[in-house]
């Protein structure tokens, strides 16, 4: 898909060893989605209800399984237009090649920032640090701030310190061409924001997720992607920690070499409170799996992936068996867009075939043991849209759950969104309390993003193919759609929800994604809408 114009670049410790147990190499009997379901389909396929062309008017779009269990206890998918791999930075060709930057929308209650605003014309995500200031997860573009009361974006890409890939085992910058794509964001203190980026996109061996254990390791595919803490100095430069997600030689004791398959980082939630001896915490809804980083977390280029210095634990994920299309075992995980943290220091993770209440609150911290009660405990495999058989099911029995995001309301039970089947609510222990799906009166089944209100509780979905938000709120459902947003927006994907408290106040945060239409074949650039009405 063309989207015009981007910014090129899209290019042994003392003592004990600790060991994790591992996912191992087993090619071809792992089923990960590895495309990223979600992300880069923004419009539905020619003639289905919702497609910008449709809608004339302002009417509502009709590897084997590992134990994840470790021999001791520390203490404490191909996206569709990656666009090139480039060496540097890149040069910006015109920005409204291609790109149709349509006349923000002003509906009561509401302001808009677009591309006119110097804002990207492509928009995966939008969160608030606590100083207030907005950060937008611009994709190939970059990373884009609006300053608290500030009317126009600042970018800023790897040539201000991005660093969309890790280190090698000496701490140097891996051989290679360099991809930039920066999908998702969750702010922290005040100037800082957390940062998740695609890795190098690719089929087969070629991907990220696989190139580790492919014929031919290629580091310049392999260290791409992962995440970063980025923190803006008072003088406009960045500090930059990179989250190097893999581990290293000798950590997992099944994959001695060391380990790298998580590289898209598709959603990132950060907890401020310590648990134990822990400091904060941030978490990373990646490919394959979810991990921990440290919040507060100052870099160690040549630490290699040991357990003592890397600043990240990895890997967790609430696989299951299953047959493929040809009788053979594989393992379903993937796609771990749903990340939400309970106040208990708790995580709910959902993914594409599974949802886990990561334990890490009733570990007191202990990542190791809650790592077994998602990956070993059965009942904490949640199948939120069952399949026929819990085990072992042909692909005809499987109703993928495609979690697409995840809130913990203030009742303490939680919510969560599905790319294709609408939403479901659970309560602590995960037993389904409701689903809403096609006839229930959300905007659609379609959904691509979840937030919490925390001025009421209410809970806000937007939709995947077009067609605005729905906002649950004391047994009503309130529809923002194409009346508030006009056609050019309305039909936008919601790509993100994130509420901001900072200030005393409260502002709802949404990332309209833009899209491809269908008669102009133009890219239609998207927008952020900051709701601050009752």
């Amino acid at each position: 898909m063309t989207r015009g114009w981007r910014w090129a670049g899209a290019l042994v410790m003392a003592g004990a060893m600790w060991t994790v147990a591992g996912c191992g190499s087993n090619k071809g009997n792992d089923e990960s989605e590895q495309d990223n379901p979600g992300m880069d389909d923004p419009i539905p396929p020619p003639g289905r209800p919702g497609s910008p062309d449709e809608v004339p008017d302002a009417g509502t779009p009709t590897e084997t399984p590992d134990s994840g269990t470790p021999t001791e206890t520390p203490d404490s998918g191909t996206p569709t237009d990656g666009g090139t791999p480039t060496t540097d930075g890149g040069t910006p060709t015109d920005p409204r090649q291609d790109v149709e930057i349509p006349p923000l929308p002003t509906p009561a209650g509401w302001r808009f920032y677009g591309a006119d605003q110097g804002g990207p014309v492509t928009i995966y995500g939008v969160t608030a640090d606590e100083g207030g200031n907005v950060w937008v997860a611009g994709g190939a573009e970059g990373l884009f701030l609006l300053k608290r009361g500030a009317e126009k974006f600042e970018r800023f890409g790897m040539e201000n310190g991005l660093r969309p890939y890790g280190f090698m085992a000496d701490g140097s910058i891996p051989p290679g061409p360099k991809y930039l794509k920066v999908i998702s964001v969750a702010g922290g203190k005040s100037g800082t924001v957390f940062v998740g980026y695609e890795g190098m996109p690719g089929t087969g061996s070629d991907h990220c997720e696989n190139n580790w254990d492919g014929p031919s390791p290629d580091p310049a595919r392999y260290k791409s992607g992962d995440a970063d803490k980025v923190t803006l100095n008072s003088d406009g430069t960045l500090d930059v920690v990179h989250y190097d997600i893999f581990s290293g030689p000798n950590v997992v004791a099944a994959e001695k070499r060391g380990r790298e398959k998580i590289c898209n980082v598709l959603r990132i939630r950060y907890d401020k409170h310590a648990l134990g001896n822990n400091k904060s915490s941030v978490w990373f809804g990646g490919n394959h799996g979810f991990a921990r980083g440290n919040a507060e977390f100052d870099g160690a280029p040549m630490c290699n992936g040991q357990l003592n210095c890397t600043g990240v634990f990895e890997h967790v994920h609430p696989h299951v068996n299953a047959l493929d299309a040809q009788g053979r075992v594989v393992l379903l995980t993937d796609a771990y867009y749903g990340v939400a943290v309970d106040p208990s220091g708790d995580v709910w993770f959902g993914g594409s075939d599974r949802t886990t209440r990561f334990r890490y609150g009733t570990n007191a911290g202990n990542f190791w043991r809650a790592q077994t009660g998602s990956e070993n405990d059965s009942s904490n495999k949640l199948d939120l849209w069952p399949d026929a058989k819990p085990e072992y099911s042909k692909p005809g029995e499987r109703v993928p759950d495609n979690i697409s995001g995840a809130v913990v309301a203030r009742d303490g039970t939680v919510w969560l969104s599905s790319f294709g089947n609408g939403l479901v609510h659970v309560d602590a222990n995960g037993n389904v309390l409701g689903h809403m799906g096609s006839g229930s009166g959300l905007v659609d089944k379609y959904l691509s993003a979840i937030g919490l209100d925390p001025s009421d509780g209410s809970i806000w979905v937007g939709a995947s193919w077009g067609g605005g938000l729905s906002r649950l709120k004391g047994g009503s459902i309130t529809h923002y759609g194409l009346s508030e947003f006009g056609r050019k927006y309305g039909m936008s994907r919601i790509s993100d929800i994130q509420a901001d408290s900072s200030g005393g106040g409260r502002r709802i945060l949404v990332s309209f994604m833009g899209y491809q239409d269908t008669t102009t074949k133009k890219w239609v650039a998207g927008a952020i809408g900051i709701y601050e009405g009752n």
